[in-house]
Parts: structure tokens; C-alpha cells; sequence
């Protein structure tokens, strides 16, 4: 079993990495502070070519894997940026993955480019406010209107809404159909007219540069042409974005841990105390070589995923894994990096209180620990579904 990259996906990871050393850590200190989207990194990365790097090449992308992917979005993390960085180019990279699947080749080319380009920016309207992860509890409504569905319905915690032009939406369609609780669901992809969608900022913990939002629909027109596949199929198109979601979630959340931990050994090996630097200290020393050990675990885990995703073999055990393994990895090497700067990682200029602030979004999303475990026990384990 090869663990290594090869040559040219090391050459991406450092590629990424170079172009985000002009945007350093004061740069997301203040977009943190001001709460502005980071249009100048979104236009450097489209540039660049990064935001196709999943995407086929006939409609402008790189035509590589998720794992390629997941290097990319780790190293963005990685450098500083953290989630504000991830996750303003995150929907680019995995969201329209059912449209490279099930699109047609008129709504690949109608779609794809721009957004690859970096002229359109995309948000992905699938959470409501009464379902939460119960996704089969989906209420927002389309119905066909001739040419056009009208949408009517709530969406909430929303990504990028206040700049998204378009918005990858699942709608119920009809009533759960064959016993399935999820049939009935079709897909969009769609533009997020604000003529019908009032779009509300939710005032949030952290990552303040990337809007999350609630949506209020009211009696959006979409063209029929704008569905993708067929109607009542929405749900299965949709696990097709699921997984590599998760992975590239858990990349970004070892990239953060990574972040905080360099932070955390070079203030330990700087800060002087009793006449000895406190990185010499046991206190120190043994709960961040902890974190070490679980970031590397932890990053075990996504590149397996990943390898088996692009592979084309089963991954949702994998991808669950890396992502719950991986928030918790990131979380602690968050904290334990506050805790060595003692009261000086309080101090925002020491960007520890932001990583911190950070690293609760994967333990939160896109699904939730214990969702997580309950997958793992019945689809791994073989034991009772409990909910």
C-alpha cells in the first residue's frame, strides 16, 4: 500500500500553497473583523485555473480527482486562511458534481464554464429550518407551470448566498413516491433571483468572511430546463456531491489543525518562562504531539476516502469517518494551541482565537457527530438503525 503522492499532485498542493502566501493571515484578520467576502482570493484562485480542478476539461476544467481536490482545499486551510479561505471557493469545487454526472451536455456547457471561470459564484440551498439533517422532510415545493417550476419554500444555512448569482436547490416535486421517504425531490440549479428569494444574513460565531444565511422563497420561476435529470430524483443525484463534501471538508479541517499547531510550537519554542522556553515543558510538549498524531490519522483517513472516490468504489463509510475524525483532530489542535499561548492566544492578533472560532463549523457541518456515529453503526457495524 502506497501512502505517497505522486509528483504532480505534490506540485499542486505546493502551487496552491504559494499563490496563498499573498493572502497571509492579516488579510483574513481583517476580513474576519469586517466580515467582507474575499472577492480578490475568489478571483485569484479562478485565475489560476484551481476552481476546475474536479471539473471536466472539455468546459475549461483540470479533469482531475478528489483527491487532487482535497490537497488544493488543504492547503488553502492550511495556510492561514482557514474556513473563511475553504469555504468561499468549496461550493465551486464539489457542488455542481450532479451536474458533471447527470447534467446534459447543453447544461454542462450552459453552466460549467462560468462557474470555473469564476464569474459565476454558486450557493447550495439544501438545509431547511424544520429538517435539519432529515432531508426527506424537505417542504420547499415546485410545481409545474407549463414551461417553468414555481419554488415556494425556507432554506437555512446557506453559504455565499449574499454574493451567489445561482444556487444548487432541491424542491419536492410530488409526495414520497414507492415507499421511499426521499422520492419526490428534483433538483435545480437555478439563478438565485432576489426579485423571489429574500436572502437574511445569519449573525454567526466565526467566519465571518463567508455569509451564512437563511432564504425565503416566494413563487421562484425556473425553467424546466434548469432540473437536473429527471423529477423525483433529486435525492440520488444529490449523494453524488455528498461524499466528496465530506472529504474535502475534512482536508480543510486538518489544514486549520496543521495551522494551529505550527502557531502553537513556534510560540512554544519563542515564549519564555522560568528561564526556559515553555516548549520544554511535558505540559506543553505531550498534548501537542497528541495533536499531531490525530491530524496525521485523521489524514490517513480523507486520502482513503478520496482514493476510493475516485476509484469509483464505495466511500460513505470512509468519508464519514475522515470527516468526523478530522473535525475532532482540528478542534483539539485548536484548543491545545489556544491553551500553549496561554492568555495571549485570546488576543486576535495571534489568529488563535479565530482557528478556535473555526474549527467548531466541521463538528457542525455538513452533518453532525453523532449522525455520523449512528451511520457508521448501522451501514458498518451492522447493528439496529436507532433513529
Amino acid at each position: 500500500m502506497d501512502f505517497s503522492f505522486t509528483p504532480e499532485q505534490l506540485a499542486i498542493r505546493d502551487n496552491v500553497a504559494k499563490l496563498c502566501t499573498r493572502f497571509d493571515a492579516q488579510y483574513w484578520l481583517e476580513r474576519d473583523r469586517a466580515g467582507h467576502f474575499p472577492h480578490d482570493f475568489h478571483s485569484a484562485i479562478a485565475a489560476a485555473g484551481w476552481l476546475g480542478i474536479a471539473m471536466p476539461q472539455e468546459f475549461g476544467g483540470a479533469g482531475l480527482g478528489i483527491t487532487e481536490a482535497a490537497l488544493m482545499m488543504q492547503a488553502i486551510s492550511q495556510s492561514g486562511a482557514g474556513f473563511s479561505g475553504a469555504s468561499s471557493v468549496h461550493m465551486n469545487i464539489f457542488g455542481l458534481n450532479p451536474v458533471v454526472v447527470y447534467g446534459t451536455a447543453q447544461q454542462k456547457k450552459r453552466w460549467l464554464p462560468p462557474l470555473i471561470r469564476g464569474e459565476e459564484k454558486a450557493c447550495f440551498a439544501v438545509t431547511e429550518p424544520d429538517a435539519g439533517l432529515n432531508t426527506a422532510r424537505t417542504k420547499t415545493a415546485a410545481w409545474r407551470d407549463g414551461d417553468r417550476y414555481l419554488l415556494r419554500g425556507q432554506k437555512i444555512w446557506i453559504s455565499t448566498a449574499q454574493v451567489a448569482a445561482k444556487m444548487l436547490i432541491l424542491a419536492r416535486t410530488s409526495a414520497a413516491e414507492g415507499g421511499r421517504a426521499t422520492g419526490g425531490l428534483s433538483l435545480f440549479y437555478t439563478d438565485l433571483d432576489r426579485r423571489y428569494v429574500e436572502v437574511r444574513e445569519i449573525e454567526k460565531m466565526g467566519r465571518h468572511a463567508v455569509d451564512s444565511n437563511m432564504l425565503f422563497i416566494e413563487e421562484l420561476p425556473v425553467p424546466v430546463d434548469d432540473r437536473i435529470g429527471e423529477e423525483g430524483k433529486g435525492f440520488d443525484y444529490l449523494l453524488h456531491g455528498l461524499n466528496p463534501e465530506r472529504i474535502l471538508i475534512a482536508a480543510e479541517a486538518v489544514g486549520l489543525g496543521r495551522a494551529a499547531l505550527a502557531r502553537a510550537v513556534a510560540y512554544a519554542n519563542e515564549r519564555i518562562v522560568f528561564d526556559r522556553p515553555i516548549g520544554q515543558n511535558q505540559a506543553i510538549q505531550h498534548p501537542l504531539a497528541r495533536c499531531w498524531m490525530e491530524l496525521e490519522a485523521a489524514d490517513l483517513m480523507v486520502f482513503k476516502a478520496a482514493g476510493l472516490y475516485d476509484r469509483g468504489e464505495p466511500c460513505g463509510a470512509e468519508a464519514n469517518a475522515a470527516k468526523y475524525l478530522a473535525a475532532e483532530a482540528c478542534f483539539r489542535a485548536c484548543e491545545q494551541a489556544m491553551l500553549a499561548h496561554g492568555g495571549m492566544g485570546y488576543a486576535k492578533e495571534y489568529h488563535i482565537e479565530r482557528f478556535l472560532r473555526e474549527a467548531m463549523i466541521p463538528r457542525l457541518a455538513p452533518v453532525s457527530p453523532q449522525l455520523i456515529l449512528c451511520f457508521i453503526a448501522e451501514k458498518v457495524l451492522g447493528l439496529p438503525k436507532s433513529y
